[in-house]
């Protein structure tokens, strides 16, 4: 199924960097909002900080997001250090493709990581990346509509 992500796991953080490294994985992409930090919060916890100074050290990385409001923007701007993709339309592929192209990223040897099967996974499968799918980095504390609305989202990818 094209919405079946190559890896579905519960964080960024039980991310196997190591069997991705040996897969010939050069560049993880990260969608932002609930998969990085908080959704609209602008900051990453010190926990990720860490974890991306890892991912680092072995990987490109870049940010790859839908959102668009230029104050939100500016604010992840000034707290991230790679690049980022703002009002990439996903999971429309164009402008993820211009990116990496400018980036001089080759998608067969990326990973698209989100945390939704409709736009990060199809976007990642439509560029030509391995996907990986994980749950909301605050899952715990999400409102129960939206937890719903994830759970019913990812029934689509069950089969």
């Amino acid at each position: 199924m094209f919405l079946k992500p190559d890896y579905d796991l519960k964080s960024i953080y039980d991310i196997d960097l190591d069997e991705l490294k040996r897969e010939g994985v050069k560049a993880l992409l990260f969608d932002l909002d609930s998969t990085l930090m908080a959704s609209k919060s602008g900051k990453y916890t010190q926990k990720t900080l860490e974890w991306l100074e890892k991912v680092r050290r072995n990987f490109y990385i870049a940010v790859i997001s839908n959102n668009n409001n230029p104050e939100y923007i500016e604010k992840v701007k000034k707290v991230t250090n790679f690049p980022v993709l703002f009002d990439a339309g996903k999971p429309k592929s164009t402008l993820g493709r211009q990116f990496l192209q400018k980036e001089g990223i080759d998608p067969s040897t990326s990973v698209m990581v989100g945390d939704r099967p409709l736009t990060d996974v199809l976007f990642g499968k439509r560029l030509g990346c391995k996907t990986i799918l994980v749950d909301s980095i605050t899952a715990d504390t999400e409102k129960k509509i939206v937890r719903i609305v994830r759970r019913l989202e990812r029934l689509c990818i069950r089969r």
